[in-house]
């Protein structure tokens, strides 16, 4: 390996400690043993999301409370409705307390059904009621032997609530593209595999003894002490890919391991990480390719991915090769979901969750508070469970990896800790919603998805628009619900002088993302803005690492009524609650403490 660095590396998105090395290489190897399985009767996951039917009515008649049969002048009223509805009726049974169902001769929708009922109904004065006789199922509760430790699914506090999306999607038809590591064929989720490729061009990186080629499996991505070119531990082989494709669909309901996020889904795996990270033009192209576009040399896949999950990332600006990857994607109908980062940082500087047109994905806790690692700012549009294993590994994410120091050893599983592991969950969830409803557009998920999230039940500021919830996203997606459209935001470049209130620069655009820079120690910046009656005025100050600037804001008289002066390069917000029935003009004013620089200010109300 060369001992300089590769250019633009990326890493990929996630987290673990030494309890949960520990525990991957010992306790979970063996997790499936010691975990105790639910026995629950499930109905067909391949009949999920489809409104459930029906062949039959319950007639409660008033002069037959009591008898096991009708007489012929009854039934033939009820032969009469169903007969109009080109149906044939016949008596199968009474029922003991006292009404009667009545059986048709095919399967009903519950409208149908219920037409049905009330036609009986009105039809004959001797009815007290008629309804369907609807078919319960319960929601679907996996008999996975691990499924009870993946309380990243359906506890209440920062669960995804999936049990509720599985009885309307399981992802089914739905291929996702996990650009990542590769994949080892573990026994919870080969069979979800579709074939994909293997975009690593350079031998060093790649581990496998060659370039690109058609075998995405992952070999391992171990390093010895400092072999990237530059000073870093000895590290073990991550299986990185493999744990994100099993978040997303592990098999799931088949007696052992893990449940997946969208587990009637197919992942496509996309090789574009190895030992010490990877390059941009590789995953780039990996990028055009699972979307099905075309990359020189590589054959077209046959299974184009609706789904992009890219749990990696690296700090800098969105570079041109990637961001027009991201577009060809999405003019093909891909939505691409990205980590957000794990720095602690702003993600203005984290690409390529930065990029325009991703959904960019933070990782909440087990509390549903923000996670210690993950990044934040304006570019965040949701937030999904991501783990923390400091004080626990069992509050990580579980999901499918090998239990290989180096070379693939045996199928294990593990609790990892990122935003690396926020992202599937998500990709599972549009995954679950493009099922539901193929002819969304990739505007159209991130506007549902951001529409059906919800709040948040513990500190997560800048975290986006909320915490996912699969079912309510589902029904966003079926249009069962009415999400209230997210407003776009406009990009305003500062302008200069504007060094006074007398020279603050107009923002009217709602919501705005100001790009201004602070160029010397005797630099300020002004804006002005109008706060509708009744709305609250948010502004969100954040600096370029390693500056310190503040956020002031002014009523029309010049007094200062907010501030916010965090130390160091972290994020100030101020707001201003209109409390009147007229607009009002405030100002907000950027001051120097410590450095130069750009940053960006959102402002909202």
């Amino acid at each position: 390996m060369p001992r300089t660095p590769i250019q633009h590396t990326f890493a990929p998105s996630h987290r673990r400690s030494s309890l949960q090395t520990r525990l991957t290489r010992v306790a979970l190897a063996s997790l499936a043993a010691w975990m105790a399985a639910p026995a629950f009767a499930l109905y067909d996951p391949a009949d999920a999301g489809t409104e459930p039917r029906t062949d039959r009515v319950i007639v409660k008649y008033r002069n037959a409370a009591n008898s096991s049969t009708l007489d012929s002048n009854t039934l033939s009223k009820a032969r009469n409705a169903g007969n109009r509805q080109g149906l044939s009726l016949n008596h199968q049974r009474a029922r003991g307390d006292g009404n009667h169902v009545l059986r048709a001769n095919r399967a009903m929708t519950l409208t149908e059904a219920q037409t049905l009922a009330d036609a009986i109904r009105s039809g004959d004065g001797n009815v007290e009621y008629a309804e369907p006789d609807r078919i319960m199922r319960i929601q679907l509760l996996p008999n996975d032997t691990s499924y009870s430790s993946q309380w990243h699914y359906s506890e209440s506090t920062a669960g995804l609530n999936l049990p509720a999306a599985w009885d309307k999607s399981t992802g089914s038809g739905v291929v996702v593209a996990v650009i990542d590591t590769g994949y080892r064929p573990h026994a919870d989720l080969a069979a979800n595999i579709v074939s994909g490729y293997d975009f690593i061009i350079d031998t060093a990186v790649s581990n496998d003894g060659n370039g690109r080629d058609g075998d995405a499996a992952d070999p391992g991505d171990a390093v010895t002490a400092n072999e990237c070119g530059y000073a870093h531990t000895a590290q073990a082989s991550s299986w990185h890919g493999t744990h994100v494709a099993g978040t997303i669909a592990a098999l799931t309901n088949n007696g052992s391991g893990v449940a997946g996020v969208a587990f009637g889904a197919k992942v496509m795996p996309v090789r574009v990480l190895g030992k010490c990270g990877g390059y941009t033009s590789d995953i780039a192209d990996a990028i055009i390719w699972a979307s099905g576009g075309t990359v020189s040399g590589v054959a077209a896949t046959s299974t184009p991915a609706k789904v992009l999950n890219l749990s990696l990332g690296g700090s800098g600006a969105c570079d041109t090769t990637t961001q027009n990857a991201i577009n060809t994607a999405r003019s093909r109908g891909s939505v691409v979901v990205v980590a957000a980062g794990n720095s602690n940082t702003n993600v203005s500087n984290a690409s390529p969750a930065n990029c325009s047109g991703v959904i960019a994905v933070a990782a909440v806790n087990r509390s549903g508070g923000r996670a210690y690692y993950s990044n934040y700012g304006a570019l965040v549009d949701v937030a999904a469970p991501g783990g923390d294993v400091r004080t626990a590994a069992s509050n990580g994410i579980l999901s499918t990896l090998n239990a290989g120091a180096s070379a693939p050893g045996s199928d294990s599983y593990a609790w990892y800790q990122g935003t690396s592991m926020a992202t599937p969950h998500v990709a599972g969830v549009v995954a679950l919603m493009l099922a539901k409803n193929s002819a969304l557009t990739p505007d159209e998920v991130e506007t549902r998805l951001k529409a059906s999230a919800r709040a948040f039940p513990s500190t997560c500021t800048d975290c986006g628009a909320g915490l996912v919830d699969a079912s309510a996203a589902v029904d966003a997606a079926a249009g069962t619900t009415t999400p209230t459209p997210t407003p776009v935001t406009t990009t305003v470049a500062e302008v200069e002088t504007n060094n006074t209130r007398a020279k603050a620069q107009s923002i009217t655009a709602n919501p705005a993302l100001v790009n201004g820079s602070i160029g010397s120690s005797s630099d300020t910046d002004y804006f002005k803005v109008s706060i509708a009656a009744g709305k609250t005025l948010v502004a969100t100050l954040a600096p370029k690492s390693g500056a310190d600037f503040d956020l002031y804001a002014y009523n029309s008289a010049g007094t200062r009524t907010a501030l916010s002066n965090l130390a160091g390069s972290a994020t100030d917000t101020v707001s201003v609650r209109n409390s009147g029935t007229t607009a009002i003009t405030y100002y907000l004013r950027v001051v120097r403490y410590a450095g130069t620089g750009t940053y960006t200010l959102k402002l909202s109300q």
